[in-house]
Parts: structure tokens; sequence; C-alpha cells
């Protein structure tokens, strides 16, 4: 019988772990799927409905949601540190500058949100939820979003400095996804998210013309797309023009983008290198992933969704901690 007990005992232990976080080190209970069920039971249904409206006017739209969700988790934690005004804000560091962006979609969205009932839901849950919408509204998976977070009181630009590069190895981008509790399964997966979006010259001219100082391009990058970048991407260009991230499936949530490094057809350096990399001690574990994922659709789908509630899990603030602002662009 203390057998018994003893088993039921740590099976309910890993489930509520499982609830919680699958890292141990961001275990917050706090964080549940019905937080706002009675101080703000429509939350849902009212960001749903902005966000939908914002994809109707923009498709691309969808994307820089998801991205403001990452950039925000990966800098201090999921505390919307990302949206705040201010020339040492997070949205001015090199990552974010003329890139980030969605900021006026989510100041629409928690208008709408205070306008239901004020001063109750985060900036940093409507973040969190936004890139869930913005997911399932691309036509990919949808998942529970656990709620409760608060928002914080002040920005770490020389974090927002040091967030995943596309132009860094797997090796430094694995460190740097270690570094918060997420793995490389979580990398890899995460990465799948560039199955939607747009990406500006700037962050993969380096692959068109002289790789590494050879004189030509990347030759993990598919000829025939090396030379239809090279003239939208002139070296005499401002870098700012966009191309899609997945070639041929650009607004459609789904494992296409896998497929894309399969054939040497990844926009970014450290997209294609999760499959074509030699040097990362991850390599294998990247490649098998990719080749995975590109095969069984359900898997990356179950894999992403795990992922996403993973870094949301990422240092959340919670009880008194941080706040609740009224205007996501400044603390109260």
């Amino acid at each position: 019988m203390d057998t018994l007990k003893l088993m039921c005992t740590r099976l309910v232990l890993v489930a509520l772990l499982m609830v919680c976080s699958s890292n141990i080190n961001h275990v917050d209970c706090q964080l549940t799927t019905n937080f706002y069920a009675t101080t703000c039971p429509n939350v849902l249904t009212v960001v749903r409905k902005e966000v939908f409206r914002a994809l109707r006017n923009e498709i691309r739209m969808a994307a820089s949601l998801l991205r403001l969700h990452f950039h925000d988790c990966f800098v201090d934690g999921c505390d919307a540190s990302i949206l705040l005004d201010g020339s040492n804000g997070e949205k001015f560091a090199a990552p974010n500058l003329n890139s980030a962006r969605g900021f006026d979609v989510v100041d629409t969205i928690k208008t709408a949100v205070e306008n239901a009932c004020s001063g109750v839901v985060s900036c940093a849950d409507i973040l969190a939820i936004a890139a869930r919408d913005a997911v399932l509204l691309s036509g990919g998976p949808t998942w529970q979003v656990l709620l409760g977070r608060r928002d914080g009181l002040a920005a770490n630009q020389t974090g927002a400095n040091n967030l995943p590069s596309p132009f860094e190895s797997i090796d430094q981008i694995v460190q740097k996804f270690t570094a918060v509790g997420l793995g490389v399964k979580e990398v890899v997966s995460l990465s799948g998210a560039h199955t939607i979006g747009l990406a500006r010259c700037a962050l993969f001219s380096n692959r068109l013309f002289n790789f590494s100082g050879t004189g030509s391009p990347d030759p993990t990058l598919d000829a025939s797309m090396a030379s239809n970048l090279q003239s939208l991407c002139p070296t005499s260009g401002d870098g700012n023009t966009t191309t899609a991230l997945d070639v041929n499936s650009t607004n459609l949530f789904d494992n296409h983008y896998f497929n894309n490094l399969l054939n040497n057809k990844g926009l970014l350096s450290s997209d294609q290198g999760l499959f074509s990399s030699t040097t990362s001690s991850a390599a294998s574990t990247t490649k098998s992933l990719v080749q995975s994922y590109s095969q069984n659709g359900s898997l990356f789908f179950g894999d992403f969704v795990s992922s996403m509630i993973s870094m949301g899990n990422i240092s959340p603030l919670t009880g008194s901690n941080g706040e609740v602002r009224k205007n996501c662009r400044v603390v109260n």
C-alpha cells in the first residue's frame, strides 16, 4: 500500500510539473489557463477578434505578432518589456530596430481589452494570446495559453542586443536557448515559425555575393534561389527590401519551411544551418528533426506547441511582482 501511495504521489508531481512548464527552472504554477475566468471572461474572444482584423488588413502581421512574443520572452522573460517606449527601449536594439513591428496592433488589442475589463489583463498575456491566435489564423495549431503574467517595469536594451541572430552559428543559438531553459528541439521547432513572414535583405545578403570572403554565394544556398535574391538585393541596395522566409508557402503556417531546408532553400543562414551545418555539435540532432518535421506536419505542430508553451513560461512575473500596465508603451 505504501508503495502504491508513493507511486501515486510521484505521478501527481509529474503531472503538476508538466502543466506548469516543461522546464523545471521556470515552473510557475501561478500561470493557469483560466486565470481571467472571473475577472475578464471574454478576453480570449476580444483578442482573437482584433488579431483577425489585423491579419485581414495585413497577413504579414501574423508573423510580426508571433515574433514580438519570441523577442519579448528571450529578454528577462515574458514581461512585455519589448513594448516599452524610450530611447533605451528594447524595440530600438539592433535585432528589433526597423524589424520588430506590430506595436500599433498591440495598442489596438490592449484598448479593446481595457474596454472589456479595465486594469486586469497584462500586456505580457496579450502578447502570448495574440501569438497563439496569429498561428491558428494562419492555418497552424492551437493550444491553451497559460496566463497570469504581469508586466515588467523596465526594458533591457542590452539584453535585446543579445537575442539569437541569423548570423550566428547553430551552436551559438543553442547556447542562447539553453541559457533561458530551452533545448535543441525548441531551437528547431520554433525556427519553424519562419514558415510565415518576410525577412529584409540585410539579414541574408551576406550569403549572396562574397560569403565568408570566398567571392561566391553561400554553397548551401540553392543556385537558382541565390541568383533571384542577388537581383532582389543588389550590393547597392539599402537592405530593407523584403522577401518570403518560406518560399512558395509565405502565409500558410505549415511544415513546408523544413522541405525548403532539405533543398537548400532556407533563406537565413541560421535556417539552412539546421540541416546543412557540419560544424555544430548539435548538427546530427537538428538535421534529424528537420527531416522528421518535413515528413510529418503533425509532429512539427505538436513540438511547436510544446515549445511555445515552454517559451511562454520563461521567468514570468506573477503575484505582486511587476504590474498590469494600462498602456503597454509606458509603466503606470
